[in-house]
Formats: structure tokens, C-alpha cells, sequence
């Protein structure tokens, strides 16, 4: 963008010129050859225009086409990941419920699919953008300045000085840290059981934006990461923040399961089955109440209360 910028701005001061040189009174002879050669640098500039945007659309196709089997690629792992959940379930059966920590880390790996398949989305709207920026470039008359662009300056005072009308904005007290980057840290060191620096991440999205979908999975984190060094209590705490203040999130039912089976290694085993239970109930198709029908089986205890 910086070479087709620099390629208009040469454009429109030869246009300029010439413009000039057309109303400065000359001689014939002289401002025929002035023209030719004003013709001249005119039609190379536009050769060079063309032979850039040959390249650029050069350039762009392939960039369309790895993006394209980029997404293809994540199409395939998602299946694949959610053939892995598929197995972990029918395993978890068998097992007894003993595979509740790779299931967790499959729910994880989910995530991570689900943020690259975001990132995508967000390459190839970027890739449609310079696209129409590039076009607008190329259509605009000779002579008018670019969108956005006038003489004046910005915050120019109506008498024509250049001094600014009013002092510039204060600096933001505290610059935020982009949301996806953050979360996707902390699913990765949370992966890795780099769990202290995993909390701060992910308190960090809830700091910052919390409320943005992804500070409920950030919650449902921080309780996984409080389970797995058996701060139970605290876990349970989190799994409530995600059930009262994000219901509607993808990450409630696994919240739910988690719940009840953070209250079951408390030794409160009427309140873990009621939550197991409950999850049964909301939401009966999903993995984590296949999950809860297993350990409830595996409990000897009624799926359904009497």
C-alpha cells in the first residue's frame, strides 16, 4: 500500500505540472515539446500503475488461497477434535468417569480452534479491505485529495492559523491489553500448568473487558485452575460466576459438571448430584451431561430424584 500511495502521489503531482504548465503562457514550439514529454512521464506512470496492480492481484490470489486451506485445515481439526470428545466420552463410560482431566483439555483445545478459525475470518476481511482501499486509490479523480485528507489541519482553528484550537487529548490512564491476544495466552500457559501466570491472564480479561463473552470462559479457567490444585472452594466460586453472570455461555455446562464435582471432593455429595442433576436437565445433548449420566451411574444413583 505504501509503493501504490507513493506511485498516486507521483501521478497527481505530474498532473499537477502539467496543469500549470498548460496555463504559463510559452512558446509554441516549447510548450509542444514541454506536453510530449509531460505525455511521456504520464503514460510511464500509468505503465508503472499497471504493472503494480498485476502484481498485486498477483499477490493477494495467493494470499486468498492460503487462507483458503488455512480454514480448510481447521474445518478437518475440528472434526478431528470432535471425534477425540466423542471417544473421551464413550472411554469416560467405561471408565467411570476417570477421564475428566483430558476432557478438560480437550475443552481447551476446542477453544483454541474456535480462536483460530476468529483469526481467519479476520485475515481474509482484512484482505477485502486493502482490496477495496487499492480500488478506491485507483478510481479516484487526479487532483482530489484522498478520504479524510483536506489542507486544513486537524484541529485547526476558523481563522486559518495553524495553531491547534485546543490542548491535545490526554493520553488513556491505563492502556487495556487486546482481549484475544490475553485470552489465548492464558489458555496456553493453563495447557502447559503454568497456572499462576495463567490466573493473572485470565483475570486480566475480566479486568478489562467483562463483558465480553470470553470473560466467561475466562472465569471457567480460573476455576479449572483452582480444581486442579484442589482449592475446591475456590473453584466452586468461579463455576458460580460463570453460571449466574454468564449463563448463556458455551462454557455453563461444563461449568456446571465441574461444580458438582468440585462440591462432590468437598464431601458434599447431595449438593454435587444435585448440580449433576440440574446439568441433566438444562442441557441433555451436550458431552458434559453425558459426562454426568456416567458418573451418576457409576455412583449408583438415580439420574432423575424420586
Amino acid at each position: 500500500m505504501l509503493i501504490t500511495n507513493s506511485v498516486r502521489n507521483h501521478f497527481l503531482s505530474t498532473v499537477f505540472l502539467a496543469a500549470v504548465l498548460v496555463s504559463v503562457p510559452m512558446p509554441a514550439h516549447a510548450a509542444s515539446k514541454e506536453m510530449i514529454e509531460l505525455q511521456t512521464q504520464v503514460q510511464q506512470l500509468l505503465d508503472m500503475v499497471q504493472r503494480l496492480q498485476s502484481t498485486i492481484d498477483t499477490k493477494f490470489g495467493a494470499l486468498q488461497n492460503i487462507t483458503q486451506q488455512t480454514a480448510d485445515n481447521v474445518t478437518q481439526m475440528t472434526a478431528t477434535v470432535n471425534a477425540l470428545q466423542t471417544k473421551i466420552n464413550a472411554q469416560n463410560e467405561a471408565g467411570g468417569g476417570r477421564l475428566d482431566t483430558v476432557s478438560g483439555q480437550v475443552q481447551s483445545l476446542n477453544d483454541s480452534v474456535d480462536e483460530l478459525k476468529s483469526r481467519i475470518a479476520k485475515l481474509d476481511k482484512s484482505i477485502q479491505d486493502m482490496q477495496a482501499q487499492l480500488q478506491n486509490i485507483q478510481t479516484q479523480p487526479a487532483g482530489s485529495a484522498p478520504a479524510g485528507q483536506t489542507g486544513a489541519p486537524v484541529n485547526a482553528p476558523p481563522d486559518g492559523s495553524g495553531a491547534p484550537s485546543g490542548p491535545p487529548p490526554a493520553p488513556a490512564a491505563s492502556q487495556a491489553p487486546p482481549l484475544q491476544e490475553t485470552f489465548q495466552a492464558g489458555v496456553r500457559d493453563y495447557n502447559a500448568a503454568r497456572y499462576p501466570v495463567a490466573a493473572g491472564e485470565f483475570q486480566d480479561v475480566l479486568r478489562y473487558y467483562p463483558l465480553d463473552d470470553l470473560a466467561g470462559s475466562a472465569e471457567f479457567y480460573l476455576g479449572e485452575i483452582a480444581y486442579r490444585q484442589q482449592d475446591y472452594a475456590g473453584a466452586v466460586k468461579n463455576y458460580n460466576a460463570v453460571l449466574e453472570g454468564f449463563s448463556g455461555s458455551p462454557k455453563a455446562p461444563a461449568a456446571q459438571l465441574r461444580k458438582g464435582l468440585a462440591l462432590m471432593q468437598m464431601n458434599k455429595k447431595d449438593a454435587g448430584i444435585h448440580e449433576l442433576r440440574l446439568l441433566i436437565q438444562r442441557h441433555p445433548q451436550t458431552p458434559e451431561a453425558a459426562q454426568a449420566r456416567t458418573k451418576l451411574n457409576g455412583m449408583g444413583v438415580r439420574i432423575v430424584a424420586r
